[in-house]
């Protein structure tokens, strides 16, 4: 048929089924190595296999179990839940000085947050650990919560600046004009309309500092050891499901942590910079 004889709405048709057809078919390649993942997990045998010979659930069984991931598991909540507050009490205050202070170095001081994005996280794992060592703090907590801090500072901080930026600046103003004092309108005003941003930032934190293994590698011990590395440790010596297992639980428990921050905030609505003020 000849393309002048095609209707637009025949050609609209078409090319929202070419784009469905693509979209399905990225998001089919981004969540195959997960799908791949979970089904390996239920291999009855002791060979990490694909597809599976039999089911099982024994490997989870192995991966709750096995010692050096419980330990692994408590020290990556402890890092996760002090990097994380850290990074937003951090981050809302750099938030709110670049977005209300009219300093000419402001815009320095949030590309130096922010570099984290771009420098590989070896590089700032080796600086961490070269520092520690000259401090005589070489792989101790602190280090290992520091670290952190800034691997996840410029998502925390795009988070709550979004947040920021969205706020009506006339209630600011009504609640001044009424004589609250400047500390009472942050937090009676501002505070309260910057919480969903501060809690999606703290659930981004959580969920990066959780799941981060490059840096953690150079600045932790067998002390203080985080999960990813313990599970590291493990794949070097054994070729069993019980990585796939825990990689699932990985990969299931972030998905849920997500799931709930969109349903009580609203993840859209603080991703998402309104029109200016």
């Amino acid at each position: 048929m000849s393309p002048r004889f095609l209707s637009p709405r025949l050609v609209e048709r078409a090319l929202r089924l070419g784009f469905a057809l693509l979209v399905a078919a990225i998001v089919g390649y981004v969540v195959l190595p997960a799908v791949v993942v979970a089904i390996a997990s239920l291999n009855a045998s002791a060979i990490l296999a694909f597809p599976p010979d039999g089911l099982s659930l024994r490997w989870y069984a192995t991966a709750l179990g096995y010692r050096d991931f419980q330990r692994g598991l408590v020290n990556s909540l402890i890092v996760m839940a002090i990097a994380s507050t850290l990074a937003v009490a951090v981050g809302a205050a750099a938030a709110l000085y670049i977005d209300r202070s009219g300093h000419r170095l402001r815009g320095l001081l949030e590309a130096v947050l922010v570099s984290p994005m771009v420098v590989p996280n070896f590089t700032i794992g080796l600086g961490f650990l070269i520092f520690a060592v000259e401090v005589g703090q070489a792989r101790t907590f602190g280090v290992v919560v520091v670290s952190h801090v800034v691997l996840v500072l410029p998502f925390v901080l795009r988070s709550i600046y979004v947040s920021l930026r969205n706020i009506d600046r006339r209630l600011e103003r009504a609640a001044a004009t009424l004589g609250a004092r400047p500390g009472r309108v942050f937090l009676e005003v501002t505070l309260p309309m910057m919480a969903p941003g501060i809690f999606a930032g703290w659930v981004f934190a959580a969920v990066l500092s959780f799941n981060e293994f490059t840096a953690s590698l150079f600045v932790t011990a067998r002390s203080t050891k985080t999960l990813p590395v313990a599970m590291y440790d493990y794949v070097r010596e054994y070729a069993d499901p019980t990585m796939a297992a825990l990689s699932t639980l990985f990969i299931v428990t972030t998905v849920i942590l997500v799931v709930l921050a969109n349903r009580l905030v609203g993840l859209d609505r603080i991703l998402t910079m309104e029109s200016p003020r």
